[in-house]
């Protein structure tokens, strides 16, 4: 029976040409990053069971591969009262939990102000559907032990810079504060022990529209409180509470005229909610576009900073200034994060400011124009059969020595398919190495000791027979040995190279 032989369901293969696209794009990322003073680390893929389910990574938690203990028995199986009991590492779900992992343990040779950039794969057990993979990338850049809102500015305006690098116009980067978020539930009417609960709706409210926000809070006080909304989700209180969001989302609107600040962002709002963080979220705001507006002087372009009343963000361990990044032509966001100043308390035993913006990588890169993989100095070499490998190797050793890259690669009566790969693959531009005279008599030496081997095995065997029969014994014949081909001729600047393009 035969086995499959494809990649597990949620994971992928990736060519080279594909490979080469990944790759361009994550270096413009990485360059724009570290352009803007961030420093690149490097986190194992594992990390303890205790610490990836020590309630720091919200729903994906559950969603995290578990990787069993060494030397279990069938004594271990039986006893385990969970399968997380047979695990003792795990498999990361994202990059903040080991950053504060990270901060932890190295914290006294970092600076005050860590401006952190991780990059790398991480594994969540999710349902695949298109554009969500089991295995995927993540794009982070967190800045640790700033509090004000300089660390939201610096996040924002590289991850838009980023972006422009990347060719992507048009991005729009939506925020709000959780802080807000909770305070205007409180203004509505909900009580805080089912604030968790309703910001889990509230965050379907693209997907479902208002009415099925308030549809499904509704059907929580009626139908047993789910989703931790327990004693007074059931409540009279709560189902006023959801009146009075229902009457907040009908009311009229007229702010499409007012610039980003604070006004915005109270008109936004119901009366009373947090004064400190509607003011932080506007200064952190007007910063974002007073740097754009700067970078782009006497030229007309769009707000980059949209305030979204709504917007929740399903992580729990967010406490300050949450964004996403928008585009018009998707429906989803292409990243997104937040301020966390609690997480690294949790080990440490002291809180210590954070903040952190991630690029969704796999979607970035399914939106973006085909980035061109080839270079000026990718060439390929197409040779004879004949052409020795000491020439071949002399040639590309030369090539590499001026920064090229180079492919060898077997002349084929079609060429067509070979062209098209190469071209593919990124490479630009082609030479034909010819077998010279003394490599084409070297070949035929070649041959020739080969029939004259063919012989002797003959003859042996003969002989063999004979010494069976009685006949006698004879001696093996001599094969002849050829000297090693001449690398005469091997200098790079003699090659004539042509363009793809001209084929």
């Amino acid at each position: 029976m035969a086995t499959s032989v494809n990649p597990p369901r949620g994971m992928r293969d990736f060519l080279p040409a594909e490979k080469a696209r990944r790759e361009r794009v994550l270096s413009v990322i990485r360059d724009t990053y570290r352009a803007h003073g961030f420093d690149e680390i490097e986190t194992p893929v594992m990390e303890d069971s205790d610490r990836l389910h020590a309630g720091l990574g919200g729903d994906n938690e559950k969603l995290a591969y578990a990787v069993m203990k060494r030397g279990l028995g069938l004594d271990d199986l039986s006893d385990a009262a969970t399968p997380l009991e047979l695990a003792d590492l795990g498999l990361r779900f994202d990059l903040t939990v080991p950053l504060a992992r990270f901060y932890a343990t190295h914290r006294g040779e970092l600076p005050s102000v860590f401006r952190s950039m991780q990059i790398g794969p991480v594994w969540r057990a999710e349902r695949p559907q298109k554009g969500r993979y089991r295995q995927f990338v993540q794009c982070d850049i967190d800045i640790i032990g700033e509090a004000g809102p300089l660390a939201e500015v610096e996040l924002i305006t590289a991850t838009a810079a980023t972006l422009r690098a990347l060719g992507l116009e048009g991005c729009n980067v939506r925020v709000n504060d959780r802080r807000l978020l909770t305070s205007m539930l409180t203004v509505l009417g909900f009580a805080a022990d089912t604030h968790e609960s309703v910001l889990i709706t509230l965050d379907k409210l693209d997907k479902v529209g208002p009415d099925g926000v308030i549809a499904e809070l509704r059907e929580k006080n009626g139908g047993g409180g789910g989703g931790g909304a327990r004693a007074g989700a059931r409540s009279a209180d709560f189902a006023a509470a959801v009146d009075a969001l229902e009457q907040f989302f009908r009311r009229p609107t007229s702010v499409d005229t007012v610039p980003f600040g604070e006004a915005q962002i109270r008109a936004l709002l119901p009366a009373g909610v947090d004064e400190l963080a509607v003011r932080e979220l506007a200064v952190m705001g007007l910063a974002v576009e007073e740097a754009e507006t700067a970078r782009v002087i006497g030229e007309f372009r769009q707000p980059l900073v949209i305030f979204d009343p709504f917007l929740v963000r399903g992580m729990g361990y967010y406490t300050g200034a949450i964004f996403e990044i928008t585009h018009p032509s998707v429906t989803y966001s292409l990243g997104g994060g937040g301020r966390y100043d609690g997480m690294i308390g949790r080990f440490l035993g002291t809180d210590v400011p954070a903040t952190g913006f991630s690029i969704g990588f796999e979607r970035l890169v399914e939106l973006l124009p085909d980035l061109s993989t080839q270079t000026a100095d990718a060439v390929a070499l197409i040779h004879d059969a004949a052409v020795s490998p000491a020439r071949l190797a002399i040639l590309t050793s030369q090539l590499i020595a001026t920064g090229k890259r180079v492919r060898l690669e077997r002349r084929t009566k079609n060429l067509k398919p070979l062209f098209k790969q190469l071209v593919a693959s990124g490479f630009t531009r082609y030479a034909f190495v010819a077998a010279d005279d003394a490599e084409l008599a070297a070949d035929d030496a070649e041959l020739a000791a080969d029939d004259a081997e063919l012989a002797a095995d003959d003859a042996e065997l003969e002989a063999d027979d004979a010494e069976l029969a009685g006949v006698g014994t004879t001696g093996r014949a001599g094969v002849g040995t050829t000297g090693r081909a001449s690398v005469g001729g091997a200098n790079a600047d003699d090659l004539d190279f042509r363009d793809f393009s001209h084929d």
